[in-house]
């Protein structure tokens, strides 16, 4: 991609961030994303939530609040029932409205492959936005989902997820971050992120190599959503999970400090869908952090670690 010039590019290619910010004017910046999946659930007004909390989890990592959106749809029109979309779309809708998001629009394809996303604005100060490249060693790293959506959705392709397992997935994929993101630009935060296809490891380490430095987590720290280990075992980790591990190690992104079973690794590697806010930080704020997330609800409050110093920027990685 060619070098960006235009000043008002506030946040552009320079880092992996999740969406991009352009300033309008002193007090205002748009932040645009977006983002389309395949169906990972087989319910289809499911499908459609999930993929709303998805797009708008890039704003929210932003500090940005989102406001509009326009839909982006592909279906087989020809070959499958219309009201499958239609129920897509619906909850899709549905979600967009309990997020206060206005779905202005969109476009749609004929395509043999079902698949939905959005294209969404959100509006943050330009004083106030977070990225994922401002960590600082000495922060604590605060996750607020569990993982394992990608080994779920690849258990339900292959009916060996258990009915409670795919509802508790469900509850995750489809739990706004929003009230999150509203508690980390109340108590302030050096940076944050949201957990999706590249997994905790790949957005974390995204996150060190922008802010030149190092983190320590533990797997011990971590939580998963029950029944993923059992999953595992099962060998039902998705082709995009093992591609993640594998750039991982070809790249030494991490350091193993103790032996991680291969499971493990999957699990931290896990390609995610709609996941948790990853937040950096600084210790002294860590308490009233941890308090806000838990009064705004936050499916959990996990401290998995933190960041440190580390010229190669790697991930050391413990039990």
């Amino acid at each position: 991609m060619p070098l960006i010039t235009d000043p008002n590019v506030l946040v552009g290619l320079a880092t992996p961030d999740d969406a991009a910010v352009y300033r309008i004017s002193d007090d205002i910046a748009a932040v645009l994303t977006v983002d389309f999946v395949t169906p990972i659930v087989d319910d289809a007004y499911e499908f459609g939530r999930i993929v709303v909390t998805n797009a708008l989890s890039d704003i929210y990592a932003m500090g940005a609040k989102p406001v509009i959106a326009l839909n982006l749809v592909a279906y087989p029109a020809r070959s499958r029932p219309l009201d499958q979309l239609e129920n897509i779309l619906r909850g899709g809708a549905d979600q967009a409205q309990a997020a206060g998001v206005s779905i202005v629009g969109g476009h749609s394809i004929d395509d043999p492959e079902p698949k939905y996303g959005l294209c969404v604005m959100g509006l943050v100060n330009p004083g106030e936005i977070l990225t994922n490249a401002g960590a600082k060693p000495g922060d604590r790293l605060i996750l607020t989902k569990p993982l394992g959506t990608g080994i779920i959705a690849t258990a339900i392709k292959h009916s060996t997820a258990p009915a409670e397992v795919i509802s508790e997935a469900i509850r995750v994929m489809t739990a706004l971050n929003g009230p999150a993101s509203e508690a980390v630009r109340k108590i302030g935060v050096n940076a944050c992120t949201d957990i999706t296809g590249f997994g905790l490891l790949g957005h974390l380490h995204e996150m060190t190599e922008g802010s030149g430095a190092g983190a320590r987590i533990r797997f011990r720290d971590i939580p998963l959503i029950e029944g993923v280990k059992e999953l595992l075992r099962l060998e039902e980790a998705p082709g995009g999970t093992y591609a993640n591990l594998e750039h991982l190690v070809n790249t030494g992104a991490v350091a193993w400090e103790d032996e991680l079973p291969e499971d493990y690794q999957l699990a931290l590697a896990d390609a995610q869908t709609a996941g948790g806010l990853l937040i950096s930080v600084p210790v002294d704020k860590t308490e009233r952090l941890k308090d806000a997330l838990k009064a705004a609800g936050a499916l959990c409050v996990a401290e998995i670690g933190e960041i440190v110093e580390d010229p190669a920027d790697k991930i050391h990685a413990e039990l």
